[in-house]
């Protein structure tokens, strides 16, 4: 286990490192406040630091594995994998044509119950405050445009 925590630390730090590359192309700050840099910057020095602790308990301390403990995920925790990467792919394909507000509706509904949630008013009620209410705050206080689709919706 010990390696396997090592791997994944090590694949974080990469990504990262990435991030923070990428974000130094952008400002930092902008007349009006932070710039289109400073959140990637920052987020990637957190999550940086935080690979690195992680990498350092795992070497130091070591990683006790449990009893049949493996890294890879069983039977139900493979299927959850494969339908959030299913779902994010299906967001990305019809976020232009359907818009925001209908891919994520439709996203948040299909993500909860591949996830487990079966009680349909929380799922609906999540998948409508995350659709459409995110859009009113970006769109309407934050007057961030985000993409409305063919049906204007």
């Amino acid at each position: 286990m010990t390696l396997g925590w090592q791997v994944v630390s090590l694949m974080f730090l990469g990504l990262c490192i990435a991030t923070l590359v990428s974000s130094l192309e952008f400002p930092l700050s902008d007349p009006l406040g932070p710039g289109p840099g400073f959140f990637p910057f920052w987020l990637s020095l957190a999550g940086g630091g935080l690979a690195l602790l992680l990498l350092a308990r795992a070497t130091r301390a070591g990683v006790p594995a449990r009893a049949g403990e493996t890294l890879l995920p069983d039977r139900a925790g493979a299927r959850r994998v494969a339908s959030v990467l299913v779902s994010l792919v299906g967001v990305a394909v019809l976020l232009t044509p359907l818009g925001f507000r209908l891919t994520a509706l439709v996203f948040i509904s299909a993500l909860l119950i591949a996830l487990g949630a079966r009680t349909w008013w929380i799922i609906a009620a999540f998948a409508l405050a995350g659709s459409f209410g995110v859009f009113h705050v970006f769109s309407d206080w934050l007057e961030v445009p985000l993409p409305t689709g063919v049906l204007g919706i």
